[in-house]
């Protein structure tokens, strides 16, 4: 146990530790943030709205 809590110190007081803890924090951020803004519903709309507009039918 003792080991244990030795490397928890050693990786609190290492600056690489703590940089990699950083960049996962903002990536979790970053990928709330985009499921919180959810743009695929608006692709989803702009899609069906520009497959509507092509023209069906047999050509002249």
């Amino acid at each position: 146990m003792n080991k244990f809590i030795n490397s928890c110190k050693e990786f609190m007081q290492d600056e690489e530790g703590l940089t990699i803890v950083e960049y996962v924090i903002g990536a979790a951020l970053l990928v709330t943030a985009f499921l919180a803004v959810d743009p695929w519903a608006a692709l989803e709309t702009k899609l069906t709205d520009t497959i509507d507009a092509v023209p069906t039918g047999a050509a002249p």
